[in-house]
């Protein structure tokens, strides 16, 4: 009998787990897109990141398979020169938003595999701190294109 109490606890501990959200869940993702460059050189990837969870989330890192490597990056200004940086971390307050857009923070995704087309359809991968990780596909837009554009007016909601 006095099994009881003890399943009790475990019972009730699984229960606050699964309650529990990953970061990943928690975020919908909008308006995503890559600026191709030419001659392969590094493309930049924006989207608009919402919380809908009541805890921050913080996006430590992406992945795609179209891409060797995919960095997050700041863009700042100072003293009239242009910077940029690596960043371990974005965080997304909850029940909030961030923009990862030209000029501010972004995705460097470096090596392409291969010649990556306007209009393609780029999965990338967005890892979370706790481990929880959602795909996204970001629309190819050509190297003079400042925003989303008219093929993203929905979003792309994951």
């Amino acid at each position: 009998m006095k099994a009881r109490p003890y399943a009790a606890v475990l019972a009730g501990l699984l229960m606050a787990g699964a309650a529990h959200a990953d970061q990943a869940s928690q975020i919908r993702a909008e308006r995503a897109w890559i600026r191709v460059m030419p001659a392969g050189l590094p493309a930049g990837g924006y989207v608009t990141l919402h919380n809908g969870g009541d805890e921050v989330a913080a996006l430590t890192g992406a992945s795609s398979p179209d891409y060797a490597h995919v960095m997050l990056h700041e863009s700042t200004t100072e003293g009239g020169m242009g910077r940029m940086k690596m960043i371990d971390k974005l965080e997304i307050p909850a029940h909030g938003k961030v923009a990862l857009a030209p000029g501010g923070y972004h995705l460097m995704l470096m090596h392409g595999a291969s010649e990556v087309h306007t209009g393609a359809k780029v999965p990338v991968t967005l890892q979370f701190a706790d481990g929880s990780k959602t795909t996204v596909d970001f629309l190819a837009r050509p190297a003079n294109a400042v925003d989303a554009g008219p093929d993203s007016a929905t979003g792309h909601d994951h």
